[in-house]
């Protein structure tokens, strides 16, 4: 039976792809193979030494250590794009709201109590609706900066309002690329997209090379009056620089949702208390993602969408399978294959990857390790972890 210990509330949609005959699942679960989560924090907690992988029902995984567990061999999973359609829809209101003054004639609307006569309280209206006066969208450039999952939704959703769309991802994959519409033009750098944009929209993972982002220099580079949104992370965007443009007039104003004290009481932010992926929908399916990505890991070896470790994947075509990660370094694959050759141990497949630090093999043999082979695959310098499936 594998353990899997869960934290925060987890949909029932994902805690069910497990099999109740092959997995025990739950908060309380002792010395589990596997931990599920959403934003709870395991910076300051011990984790067992049981534990080969953590799962983030989410995109970022500030709450987990990555460097730790990666040093004791733990592939720490995330769910990219699960909730990819939730913040699409936050990002394309924030536009519609970002351009008109919808939430400010609303709010002036319910201020009207003291009319009991609708045609009074109408005509009052007529008189001070051209305060709430807005532009559209369509016609108007809008920037993404980060092509991925959630940018090339935006992308296309953007078009899709008439709007003109630039983008820059200096780390576009293939398959990003497979979901772009073509009429998304392509920049050659981020301050050609800030030149051109009344709008730009941020869609990064916050990451040492993503660390304020946009900053008091990028800011310089604005088109004077654009907008800027930022949905991504927190730290993707330098609060102070962005009040000082803001107060000098060059940017036009700020929408997040990752609201901040310095941000509070201003008419050119509108703070959104972090809603992004706050859907029935979003949560369900990051749950989904997670569940089926742990047991994939844990029952075949496979890694998929780790951020940690390399993706790996190798079919089932018979024999016993084993894997292990490794230090990146030279001769780790080469001794753990002497072993299996000084022991007559014929190697049917195997497939082996490496990521920065990291290196991870999975191997299927013809018969069944034993102990003393475990042992001596285990022993190899630089092997951190092995598991006999």
């Amino acid at each position: 039976m594998y353990k899997i210990r869960t934290y925060n509330v987890i949909s029932d949609i994902g805690l069910s792809r497990f099999p109740l005959e092959r997995y025990h699942v739950g908060p309380d679960i002792e010395a589990p193979d596997a931990l599920i989560l959403r934003s709870h924090k395991l910076h300051d907690e011990t984790i067992p030494a049981s534990v080969m992988a953590v799962a983030r029902a989410g995109a970022g995984v500030n709450n987990i250590p990555v460097a730790d567990y990666t040093a004791r061999g733990i592939v720490v999973f995330n769910t990219p794009g699960a909730n990819a359609n939730a913040v699409k829809e936050l990002v394309t209101a924030a536009l519609l709201l970002g351009s008109r003054r919808i939430l400010d004639g609303m709010n002036r609307v319910q201020q009207m109590t003291e009319f009991n006569d609708p045609e009074a309280m109408a005509k009052q209206l007529e008189k001070e609706k051209k305060q709430f006066g807005g532009s559209e969208i369509a016609g108007r450039t809008l920037g993404v900066i980060g092509l991925g999952a959630i940018g090339s939704l935006v992308a296309n959703a953007a078009l899709n309002m008439g709007m003109r769309v630039v983008g820059f991802d200096p780390a576009l994959s293939v398959e990003a690329a497979w979901r772009l519409s073509s009429q998304v033009q392509r920049m050659e750098s981020m301050d050609a997209l800030l030149r051109e944009s009344d709008f730009v929209t941020l869609h990064v993972p916050a990451l040492e090379a993503t660390h304020h982002l946009i900053n008091s220099s990028t800011l310089l580079r604005f088109k004077p009056g654009a907008k800027l949104l930022n949905f991504a992370r927190e730290a993707v965007v330098d609060v102070d620089a962005v009040v000082a443009a803001l107060d000098e007039g060059r940017l036009g104003g700020y929408i997040t949702d990752f609201p901040m004290p310095a941000l509070l009481g201003r008419d050119d932010c509108l703070l959104f208390p972090h809603l992004g992926a706050s859907t029935a929908e979003a949560e369900e399916n990051c749950s989904v993602m997670a569940a089926d990505q742990l047991m994939d890991f844990l029952e075949n070896g496979n890694i998929v969408n780790s951020v940690n470790f390399p993706r790996t994947r190798m079919s089932r075509n018979g024999g016993y399978r084993f894997t292990f990660a490794n230090e990146n370094v030279p001769r780790v694959l080469g001794h753990v294959l002497s072993v299996l050759a000084d022991r007559d141990i014929n190697v049917l497949d195997m497939v082996n990857k490496s990521r920065n630090e990291m290196a991870y093999n999975i191997i299927d043999v013809e018969t069944a390790l034993t102990d003393d082979v475990i042992e001596a695959i285990a022993a190899v310098e630089g092997v951190k972890r092995l598991r006999v499936l």
